[in-house]
């Protein structure tokens, strides 16, 4: 007798694609062991630290933005899993190294190693063939096996994919003027690695966010001159030393255009401007889809295009607590596919995704800002735990996550050196 279990893949072995694997493999009796397509040769995403830049000796694309020496910008007791805790020994703010650790003990201790397929890059997701009720059934998944004079290519079929590839590695360039006539040295963030190379000399670094704000931090002791470039208000908490300037509106060979008029003479220009995201083995027009402002639309509740209920993207917000935030996809997700969660009609799933998105320029988003969700994550994990049937978050990492933020905001040279300790759902104190 065949078996009536479902079939589902998971593209990425980073933190989402684990903790997506995890939660199919707690319901055994609804799904067969999910395979899991991971194109390099090890799990963890963006949390592989890679030296090499640009492409690998095989001529593939360096995935990883990881630099030597990072450390999370949030700590351990709001970024863990709510079923896997961190290492209590641990201090709150972890290098890079840690949060991999954590990811192996993670993927060892939930049986999820066996379930990937290292070096197999998928090239192409598509609608399965039509049953007969004329709908397309499941989804043929086409990989190919990265490896060196290797023509190896298998097409399988799946009741479901859970899109996990993320959004770190795809640098996203601005259409600055005279970009390509600098003369000095030119980077986007995804590529920077050491401070060492910039001693001494005039950096730019255009954006404001998590990637420009801590670059300039680690570059401040070693450049002649850091020079922070973005559009909003100043920076609360950045050392003075930190130049903060208008936005570039010109780029010249040796120097750099601000808004205001004002030229800075500039050795090295590192574009801290984010990422694009990026689906390479989807044809976004046969779902339903289309490239937007802020990335892919329109899904309903950020994971789903309403004709193709199958498909989930997870983890495509920002502005969250990454981890708490996947388990609370993957939760959704494992409910929808089971059959345990039913969903409103493809018309009703469209409808509230459009009205999500005006609500969100109504109260003054930006369109290319949807997906940050900030404040609206806790909301928005209720909904889907309420949704799915499964326990909310815990309070207390929203209230450390609030207490962080408000902490980074008064000294971002500092925030770090603080620890936390969780004393249960709804406490939590300053060490």
């Amino acid at each position: 007798m065949a078996s009536t279990k479902l079939r589902v893949a998971v593209i990425g072995a980073g933190a989402a694609g684990l903790c997506a694997a995890r939660h199919l493999l707690a319901s055994p009796d609804t799904f067969a062991p999910p395979v899991v397509f991971e194109g390099s040769s090890r799990l963890g995403g963006t949390w592989v630290y890679t030296e090499e830049t640009g492409e690998d000796a095989w001529g593939w694309t360096i995935h990883s933005s990881m630099y030597h020496d990072l450390r999370t910008n949030l700590p351990k007791e709001v970024m863990a899993f709510p079923d896997f805790p961190f290492d209590p020994s641990l201090p709150s703010f972890l290098h890079h190294s840690d949060v991999l650790s954590y990811l192996e003990s993670y993927a060892e201790h939930f049986g999820i190693q066996d379930n990937i397929r290292f070096h197999w890059q998928v090239e192409e997701v598509r609608p399965g063939q039509k049953g007969q009720t004329g709908s397309p059934c499941g989804w043929d998944v086409t990989a190919v096996l990265r490896a060196p004079d290797s023509a190896q290519r298998v097409t399988e079929h799946f009741d479901a994919v859970l899109v996990c590839t993320g959004h770190y590695a795809s640098p996203f360039l601005p259409a600055i003027p005279g970009l390509d006539s600098f003369q000095g040295h030119l980077l986007h963030s995804h590529s920077y690695r050491h401070p060492e190379p910039f001693a001494g000399q005039s950096v730019v670094l255009v954006g404001a966010g998590s990637s420009g704000v801590d670059l300039a931090l680690e570059l401040l002791p070693l450049a002649a001159r850091v020079m922070l470039s973005h559009h909003g208000p100043p920076v609360s908490g950045l050392p003075e030393d930190v130049q903060q300037v208008p936005l570039l509106s010109q780029v010249a060979q040796k120097a750099v255009v601000c808004s205001d008029g004002s030229v800075l003479q500039a050795d090295t220009l590192i574009l801290c401007t984010g990422y694009r995201y990026h689906f390479p083995f989807l044809d976004l027009a046969q779902l339903g889809l289309q490239e937007t402002d802020y990335g892919v639309g329109p899904l309903y509740l950020h994971l789903l295009p309403p004709q193709h209920p199958s498909l989930l993207f997870l983890g495509l917000c920002q502005r969250i607590c990454p981890f708490p935030h996947f388990h609370c996809q993957a939760r959704f997700a494992v409910a929808v596919l089971a059959g345990r969660c039913p969903l409103p009609s493809a018309a009703a799933m469209e409808a509230d995704a459009q009205a999500q998105l005006e609500q969100h320029l109504r109260s003054g988003g930006l369109a290319r800002h949807f997906l940050w969700l900030k404040d609206q994550q806790w909301s928005y994990a209720d909904e889907l735990a309420q949704k799915a049937g499964f326990p909310p978050l815990p309070p207390a990492v929203r209230g450390i996550y609030e207490a962080v933020c408000a902490s980074r905001a008064r000294d971002l040279a500092t925030y770090r050196s603080q620890n936390y300790k969780l004393l249960g759902a709804s406490a939590w104190e300053l060490v």
